[in-house]
């Protein structure tokens, strides 16, 4: 049995890409696309066994966020951005809420993408003093439309995911949601509006 190469773009410069070429590329986007899910969870998983100084790996403290947020009833793309807010502890231990933001920004709206983008700053209130920083540093925000949502979601779901005995639903109990949550982006620059 022989399989056929995928056909790929001829151009070796963006300025002499063709139609042709594009649409082989965006055709490959699309079967690769539905993938988005399964390359999430698999870099949540790198979270596990990292503890970082904290009682509890960082897996465990981005499902414990969204097992709170799920117990509260809050909506889906809700859960989905507090099982995802730390995402980028991995790769950017000096900005990850922009890599959350970043992964999340196409699938809400943008009350949830700035929550996300400004969490980091928010839970600071809990533990900036500690460090020399300023723990009121979110109050450059005060009076913001999403101020209050933020240091909710802070209070009530983030700050307190560290309980290494709290009954903390398992990753493939999000996968249903998850997988829903990457079905189709709401905004994208890469998305026609028609």
């Amino acid at each position: 049995m022989t399989t056929t190469e995928p056909l790929r773009a001829t151009f070796t410069a963006m300025t002499e890409g063709t139609a042709e070429d594009w649409q082989r590329i965006a055709a490959s986007q699309l079967e690769f696309y539905p993938g988005l899910p399964d390359r999430v969870m698999d870099h949540l998983r790198l979270l596990g066994g990292d503890y970082g100084g904290f009682v509890v790996d960082r897996l465990t403290h981005s499902l414990q966020t969204a097992t709170r947020a799920y117990r509260a009833d809050r909506p889906d793309d809700y859960i989905a951005c507090a099982l995802l807010h730390d995402i980028g502890d991995t790769l950017c231990s000096f900005n990850h809420p922009d890599v959350a933001a970043a992964i999340v920004k196409p699938f809400v709206d943008e009350d949830l993408h700035w929550m996300v983008e400004q969490h980091g700053i928010f839970q600071g209130y809990y533990f900036f003093h500690y460090l020399g920083l300023d723990r009121n540093m979110r109050d450059q925000f005060e009076g913001h439309p999403y101020y209050d949502l933020t240091a909710e979601f802070c209070a009530d779901y983030d700050q307190p995911s560290f309980e290494p005995d709290y009954p903390t639903m398992g990753l493939d109990e999000f996968e249903p949601l998850l997988r829903d949550f990457f079905r189709s982006p709401k905004r994208s620059t890469y998305k026609r509006e028609d």
